[in-house]
């Protein structure tokens, strides 16, 4: 069922501004400093930010990309999250309509979005957004999809497969081959979707992971060893999943299966 055009408006603006604070999140939280205490400020010069320089996109582009008073560059990941949280929060509202499915599915969605950028950038998941997300995502399946069982199910088998592939991959190669940051994270995303979508969000992820490395390979920037940040494969994988695991899971069934 989709929406009109106004509420798909309205959505847009929520996005934005929901956006804008996921930034926050985003630039605190890997230096575990509040996202709520101080006022959003320049990076360089330490001043505050005036209201309008904190209106989603339009102050990115009225100041040109720079700070009011030092000219030093703002980054581009500024206006990217808020354009991409809104476009997420369009997307959601036209594949579920405004069914109450929304609530977890949005909020679901943000906390992937900080995932994403907070690994691509860090190379770490932070626990206090993992740890918190799989008691949220636990405790939304208590009255919406997938349900306490599939959910519960999915925290074990979210957690259980990346954990016993990291130990064989320490036992038999001696390195590291993943931080258990991605660990509590698939299982964040079984306690919100449920043991179907986990292992779909898992396969998913293995294979974007597989063609991101390939091309990291064939662009000679890397090596077979060079870290790929697993998180924000699992963020893209998830959301696929969140929104459309039900249609990939029949039409996988309905062509390869006997």
């Amino acid at each position: 069922m989709t929406a009109g055009w106004l509420m798909s408006a309205v959505f847009a603006v929520m996005g934005l501004a929901v956006g804008s604070f996921l930034n926050v999140c985003i630039h605190r939280l890997p230096k575990r400093v509040s996202i709520v205490w101080p006022a959003s400020r320049c990076a360089q010069c330490d001043r505050p930010l005036a209201w309008f320089e904190n209106i989603p996109l339009v102050s990115y582009a009225a100041l040109g990309g720079r700070c009011r008073t030092c000219r030093a560059r703002i980054s581009i990941q500024y206006p990217l999250v808020e354009a991409i949280t809104m476009i997420v929060f369009v997307l959601v509202l036209q594949i579920f309509g405004l069914d109450s499915i929304l609530i977890p599915r949005l909020l679901f969605a943000c906390v992937l979005i900080v995932l994403f950028a907070i690994d691509l950038e860090h190379q770490i998941l932070p626990n206090v957004i993992t740890l918190p997300g799989i008691v949220a995502g636990f405790l939304c399946s208590l009255v919406w999809p997938p349900g306490p069982v599939s959910s519960l199910i999915g925290i074990g088998i979210g957690g259980g497969i990346l954990w016993l592939i990291a130990e064989a991959w320490l036992k038999f190669r001696g390195v590291e081959g993943m931080g258990f940051g991605d660990v509590k994270m698939l299982a964040m995303v079984g306690a919100f979707l449920g043991w179907k979508m986990v292992v779909l969000t898992f396969v998913l992820s293995s294979l974007l992971g597989g063609m991101v490395g390939i091309i990291v390979i064939a662009s000679r920037r890397g090596k077979l060893a060079t870290a790929v940040p697993f998180g924000t494969m699992l963020a893209v994988a998830a959301f696929v999943a969140s929104v459309q695991g039900d249609q990939l899971i029949q039409w996988y069934l309905g062509r390869f299966a006997p």
